[in-house]
């Protein structure tokens, strides 16, 4: 009943827009604007006692109460680390962010991509702060989280040892929006120590709402630069790296001038006539430094001479500094990684971009019930969620002699990471994809069993099974409905996962169980429908206004259902009753015509 009451509770929040960027959730219900607010008039800098400067914030394991690294950790606000801190000095930069004593390097990779784009940065630190104007010891950030955006509060108090930062700080001593950025982070996951490990990609989605790939270069296939060229033209973030492999290779410079371990964003990609060829050039933006790539189609190298004047003025001064075009081909051998990270249609205000379509949905495996496990499983694997996806217009750049439909599948697991506390780790997960038999077709209400997946191959799938947050990539396939398969590699893993498709044209995508619909019509019942053994307990509780709380709702249907021999039930909790009531848009409160 809980899973029920809380689904239509979350679904009527999100047709109001609650959980856009621009309408986040308040992160276990603090609300900024009140708290500071409240801090200013009583003359009180604010201590959060939902993330309170204590061991069990600081981690579980190596960083748990008994660890000797948190030995003399003291929890400071940076007004007593310097005399005149600043939440962002000038503009944020990717010198803002050096990382402490966590494992957290794929997070400050994210957070330095963030510096990249103001628009993208300011959807997640917001402007409104600042240790001068309406200073209360009181920070915010928006992170998205699982489909919808939350709005996260900390105080200011940060671990530090031997009176410096423990965790990610400024080059700038007196620069702290970086540092409050992760405590924030921290908050959402549990403690500092579960940020440990972890893909740039996650720091990615949850920093911009996107869905991320990870291309591999050495393993490129034949369609990457045209699938570079279409994410750009949809306003994608595009990064690329070499690999270091140990510790001296961090920040060396190859004999190219290509600088190893860093960061780099990809901004252009076109094709030029080069003496009777057509060549696909690939332009790179270094933000971090004066290295610049010195190959073919730098900046001063021959290759231009042979191109058309107008190609060369049209790339040469369309180039910022820090930019410089490469080959594709030298791209390909240079670089060692690729990720794109997709931004939703809301998070790009620029009409010129053309956007995705977006669907998702949230599921769970229950042993038993729904955790079939992969295809190794036939006796089980048939249990899994299943999702159809309609794929009806073929994309429009059918000139490569191919009619097909390009979306991205992102299966995502849901709040592993504060689970690290409790011993469990990241699931193996991964899907498959099958032709939906014709007979099939526009059905919501089948579930497919063993005998069609025994006789079936999968016409795609996940290239691996992985214990990632998320397994994502891209397909290309011919128009027609299709059924995604989302599971774990083993059958009978609990857990709660997300699953989204972005699609090129608009697609439909259902679950083939009976959908839960949010609309919930309102109960009359007459009096004579009402017993009195009801009415006495109703009368019991509720007092003479005849309403009752959600508590008192709790006692009543609790003590309703208790006596009741043909329902097995541990009850219902206060956070069901809550979402009952709130169903019902009422002011906290039910009365008796309301409770069938």
């Amino acid at each position: 009943m809980s899973g029920i009451a809380s689904k239509l509770q979350h679904n009527r929040e999100k047709s109001q827009g609650i959980g856009a960027n621009s309408k986040a959730v308040k992160y276990l219900n603090q609300d900024f604007e009140s708290l500071r607010n409240s801090c200013l008039e009583r003359g009180q800098l604010f201590q959060d006692d939902c993330f309170e400067p204590l061991p069990s914030s600081l981690g579980f394991k190596d960083l748990g109460p008994n660890s000797h690294k948190v030995q003399g950790i003291q929890w400071k606000r940076p007004r007593e680390l310097c005399s005149k801190p600043q939440f962002i000095i000038e503009n944020a930069s990717r010198t803002d962010i050096c990382q402490g004593a966590l494992g957290d390097c794929w997070l400050l990779a994210a957070i330095a991509s963030l510096t990249l784009s103001k628009q993208v940065l300011s959807r997640v630190v917001p402007h409104d702060q600042s240790f001068e104007k309406n200073y209360a010891g009181i920070f915010h950030f928006e992170f998205w989280q699982f489909g919808e955006w939350v709005d996260v509060v900390v105080d200011d108090r940060l671990p530090t040892k031997d009176g410096e930062l423990l965790f990610v700080h400024s080059e700038k001593n007196s620069e702290f929006w970086s540092a409050l950025l992760e405590k924030a982070y921290a908050k959402v996951n549990g403690c500092y120590e579960a940020l440990s490990g972890g893909s740039t990609i996650e720091g990615f989605e949850d920093f911009t709402g996107g869905i991320a790939e990870r291309h591999e270069l050495g393993k490129a296939g034949p369609r990457l630069f045209k699938t570079i060229k279409k994410a750009l033209d949809r306003g994608s973030l595009l990064g690329c790296s070499i690999d270091i492999t140990n510790a001296s290779d961090s920040e060396a410079v190859t004999y190219r001038k290509l600088v190893k371990g860093h960061a780099y964003s990809v901004t252009g990609a076109e094709l030029v006539e080069y003496r009777g060829n057509r060549v696909q050039l690939i332009r790179i933006r270094n933000p971090w430094g004066q290295v610049e790539w010195n190959g073919a189609w730098s900046d001063k190298s021959s290759e231009w001479r042979y191109v058309s004047d107008s190609d060369r003025d049209r790339l040469i001064k369309r180039c910022e500094d820090g930019e410089f075009w490469m080959s594709f081909s030298d791209f390909l051998r240079q670089y060692s990684r690729l990720e794109i990270c997709n931004l939703t249609p809301d998070a790009l205000k620029d009409d010129q971009f053309q956007k995705w379509a977006e669907s998702e949905f949230e599921e769970t495996w229950r042993r038993g019930v729904s955790a079939g496990g992969c295809r190794n499983f036939p006796n089980t694997f048939w249990m899994n969620p299943q999702f159809v996806i309609k794929l009806e217009e073929a994309d429009d750049d059918s000139d490569d002699g191919e009619d097909g439909c390009t979306f991205i599948v992102g299966l995502m697991q849901k709040n592993r990471r504060r689970l690290k506390k409790m011993g469990q780790d990241m699931q193996t997960v991964g899907f498959a994809i099958y032709d939906l038999p014709k007979e099939y077709y526009g059905q919501k209400q089948v579930h497919l069993k063993r005998n069609f997946f025994v006789r079936h191959a999968s016409a795609a799938r996940s290239e691996t099974f992985i214990n990632l947050r998320e397994v994502c990539n891209r397909f290309c396939l011919p128009p027609g409905e299709y059924l995604i398969i989302p599971s774990t590699f083993e059958p009978n893993k609990n857990g709660d996962f997300y699953v989204r498709v972005f699609s090129e044209k608009p697609a439909s995508f259902q679950e083939i169980d009976d959908p839960v619909d949010c609309h919930v019509e309102q109960i009359n019942i007459d009096e004579d429908d009402i017993s009195d053994r009801f009415k006495k307990l109703f009368g019991q509780l509720a007092g003479a206004d005849v309403e009752i709380s959600a508590f008192e709702l709790q006692r009543i249907l609790n003590r309703v259902v208790g006596k009741r021999e043909d329902i097995k039930t541990s009850g219902f909790s206060l956070t069901t009753c809550r979402n009952m009531i709130n169903l019902l848009d009422l002011c906290e409160k039910v009365n008796k015509h309301y409770i069938p």
